[in-house]
């Protein structure tokens, strides 16, 4: 894949299923069922589909954000840490709309908060680490490739 938009669609998409199987499979780890897609047909009274479909498109969004925005500006070397980071960093963000989203829409039944809690925690690191792992760095600054090339021996 040579285009960079389509390489994030697809890093985007992939993310999000894995993130998605993560929380289907989260009873077996002992967490609350978490199935994001639901959620947001519920909230929204529309499909499943449709909430499968918006739930690809919000992964997508949050794939071009970290190549156009947190992949530039965040210089770590460590790809599975910056994909930690930015997976914590959407899991805030994510919770900041839900409890906006709540207060406009009735929130449907969860279960156990704590459990959701942690079961969103660690499927926005699978998906963030994901994203880092399928993105090349695209952005990497002048001034840093010439400090590690210096420093390299």
């Amino acid at each position: 894949m040579k285009s960079k938009i389509a390489r994030t669609i697809v890093t985007g998409l992939i993310a999000t299923a894995v993130m998605t199987i993560v929380g289907l499979m989260a009873p077996y780890m002992g967490l609350s069922r978490m199935n994001q897609a639901e959620m947001l047909s519920k909230m929204m009274g529309i499909s499943l589909v449709i909430g499968y479909l918006m739930h690809g498109l919000i992964g997508v969004i949050f794939a071009s954000a970290y190549v156009y925005i947190f992949n530039p500006k965040v210089h770590v070397s460590s790809k599975v840490l910056k994909g930690l980071l930015f997976g914590l960093s959407v899991f805030v963000f994510a919770q900041v709309m839900m409890l906006l989203m709540g207060m406009a829409m009735p929130m449907p039944p969860m279960g156990d908060k704590m459990l959701l809690m942690v079961g969103a925690v660690i499927g926005h690191l699978v998906y963030g680490v994901i994203v880092a792992l399928m993105v090349p760095n695209y952005a990497v600054a002048t001034s840093e490739r010439k400090f590690k090339t210096a420093h390299a021996y």
